[in-house]
């Protein structure tokens, strides 16, 4: 009997932040809009409006550069809590769909209908009418893309923005991938995609062509399964819950700071945000760690495990500061400071760290 093909859709809002500013504030319609930090404070661009990346505005983009681009945007701080609301709605409009969903990050989404269709086809009408919903119920466009896995549901999402709807039917996703550039593919950054052009491979069909043998050789294990992605295959779930398995709280400074009182006084707030997200999580930290980088942008990190997991902002203080004190060039500007926690588990009870 043969195997029946899954039925895999990604959802990815469409200007997720600026989009939510938009429909709290009417007024912002077709303006350029962009969130983030202040361009005096260092700011980078958090998300774009679409009228503002027509003028070539991006996430991640230093502030003022974006502003240099469209010089009459609108900069409006991040609003978490609100972005979070508006997810969380959406989630519960793909969870009327099927308890198979897996939220990747605040706006993206993946779901797999296999089990709620009898033909394959049928999951492209479901998907329309998600976007559907999402749109008359809550007000976002969204993009999505119906695949037989993740990789090919995640790329086709991403081909048709905004609000568009992608389908790779079975048996099409290596013929869909090939003209593609490689760095569509998982786990392929600027040195792979450099190291694949050296050996005359620029898109997904030419590195198709090479043999998984010697992609192994070339990349390790990183070298098969971009071989095996490379015709379309990916046999990952869709995984309805994610462990966590860290958390982290990093400030970076208007100007950088040199001076030891105030970076400690910034290390304990820090410091007092990972105890927050531990305790809402449920969770205690088996070592601590933490990051200094200079204004050279040099970074250096240090970590200590803990005899006991602790979720306490006193007792994960303390062990920064003495990470800190390791870390830290006494007079030496810095640019950022970060505390984390890792190796979680649940807490140990009132046992002491101390």
């Amino acid at each position: 009997m043969p195997v029946r093909p899954r039925a895999i859709v990604h959802l990815d809002l469409d200007a997720f932040f600026a989009a939510v500013e938009v429909l709290e504030n009417p007024d912002l319609v077709g303006k350029p809009v962009l969130i983030g930090g202040r361009p005096e404070e260092r700011g980078v661009v958090a998300a774009a409006s679409y009228p503002a990346r027509a003028l070539g505005a991006r996430s991640a983009m230093p502030m003022y550069q974006a502003l240099s681009l469209c010089p009459g945007a609108v900069v409006l701080p991040p609003h978490h809590r609100l972005y979070g609301e508006y997810s969380r709605r959406v989630m519960e409009v793909l969870r009327l769909e099927t308890a198979l969903v897996e939220q990747i990050s605040i706006d993206e989404a993946y779901l797999d209908l296999t089990g709620r269709v009898e033909a394959w086809d049928e999951a492209i009408e479901i998907a329309r009418g998600i976007q559907r919903q999402v749109k008359e119920q809550i007000g976002l466009r969204s993009s999505l893309g119906v695949a037989t896995n993740k990789l090919v549901a995640k790329v086709a999402s991403d081909t048709d923005k905004p609000n568009g709807l992608t389908v790779v039917r079975p048996g099409e996703e290596a013929a869909f991938l090939a003209p593609l550039p490689a760095r569509v593919l998982w786990g392929i950054g600027p040195v792979t995609e450099a190291k694949l052009a050296e050996m005359g491979v620029s898109t997904v069909g030419e590195l198709a062509q090479l043999p998984e043998d010697e992609m192994r050789l070339r990349f390790g294990r990183h070298g098969a399964s971009m071989a095996r992605q490379a015709h379309g295959v990916d046999p990952r779930p869709v995984v309805t819950e994610h462990e966590t398995k860290s958390v982290s709280q990093e400030r970076t400074f208007a100007r950088d700071v040199s001076d030891a009182a105030t970076l400690k006084r910034e290390l304990w707030r820090l410091s007092q945000g990972a105890a927050r997200r531990l305790n809402k999580a449920g969770l205690a930290a088996g070592t601590v760690a933490v990051k200094v980088r200079y204004a050279d942008f040099s970074t250096f990190s240090r970590q200590m495990a803990l005899a006991v997991p602790v979720d306490d902002e006193r007792k994960i203080y303390r062990a920064a500061l003495v990470l800190f004190e390791r870390a830290w060039q006494l007079g030496r500007p810095v640019r950022l400071l970060g505390v984390a926690g890792r190796d979680l588990s649940p807490p140990p009870g009132q046992l002491s760290f101390w």
